[in-house]
């Protein structure tokens, strides 16, 4: 592994955009199930407001979280927004109900779907559009085109993916730029370790879902052990791993609370030495 214990905070999207890599996922400001409004509103719009205090300027998103109270809550907050501030976003599943996720990256679902994002957002462009899901009801190329059509309309600037193979990745690369892929990944989750290293190749942002696998009883007891050497929750020390990781890693960690969030930014701070990170290299192992 291309471990450093030394790492850049910033990440040049696209060629275009220099954002800062620990960043926010804003799925956990709606209800509970990813359905519906936040237990607390004025909470999530101070959390929501926080994270540009504290230098985060790529937030996460998707019209389906909620479905559509993420990004009305962004927009809320901080719109108009800071001129350095990338808004991601993603179409392409449908909710029927709390924790329920069904695919649909059908061109006219997606039609729909930007359209919504734009209209929540209060954008005339989305920076980085992301593709929820590969759906294997439609074909990848109908999908492929439709987000070019859209590109090339003005209303989508960068294009990205989500759970996805390399060979999709290079499917889809054929059809388009691809600046940005989000898969889950974790210290003790590397399934889709071949894609970080073709993304790292290629320049491309890898954008790790569930950076914390719950359930890992021997990963969170390392976690706790190395986190206590730096005055740090095993939480932090996940989250800085995937700093290390690779450069070209950006972080989405999502909470409700201001608190968890504060928590969430200092994870940038943690200089993990060259045998902590080789003992946490050894948790995962590609599957």
């Amino acid at each position: 592994m291309a471990n450093d214990t030394t790492f850049p905070a910033t990440f040049s999207l696209a060629g275009d955009k220099t954002i800062n890599r620990m960043g926010y996922g804003a799925m956990r400001i709606t209800g509970e199930g990813i359905w519906g409004p936040p237990q607390d509103h004025d909470e999530a719009i101070r959390v929501l407001k926080k994270t540009v205090e504290l230098g985060i300027n790529f937030i996460d998103t998707a019209d389906s979280y909620g479905p559509n109270v993420s990004e009305e809550l962004i927009a809320e907050a901080l719109y108009p927004y800071p001129a350095d501030l990338v808004i991601a976003t993603k179409g392409g599943l449908l909710r029927t109900g709390p924790n329920q996720w069904p695919v649909n990256a059908h061109p006219d679902h997606l039609r729909e779907a930007l359209e919504g994002s734009l209209k929540r957002l209060r954008l005339e462009q989305i920076e980085l559009y992301q593709l929820h899901r590969v759906d294997p009801n439609v074909p990848f190329d109908d999908t492929l085109a439709f987000l070019k059509k859209a590109q090339q309309d003005g209303l989508i600037k960068h294009i990205g993916l989500s759970e996805v193979t390399v060979e999709q990745i290079k499917q889809a690369q054929d059809a388009v730029e691809i600046v940005s892929v989000q898969n889950m990944y974790s210290v003790d989750n590397r399934k889709w370790e071949k894609e970080l290293d073709y993304c790292q190749e290629q320049n491309i942002a890898f954008i790790p879902w569930y950076p914390l696998s719950g359930g890992n009883t021997e990963a969170l007891n390392k976690l706790t052990g190395i986190g206590k050497q730096y005055d740090a929750t095993p939480q932090q020390v996940a989250l800085s791993w995937l700093l290390h990781r690779a450069p070209n890693i950006l972080l989405i960690p999502g909470t409700s609370k201001v608190k968890h969030l504060e928590e969430n930014v200092k994870a940038a701070a943690i200089q993990l030495s060259e045998a902590d990170l080789q003992k946490l290299d050894k948790l995962g192992a590609a599957e």
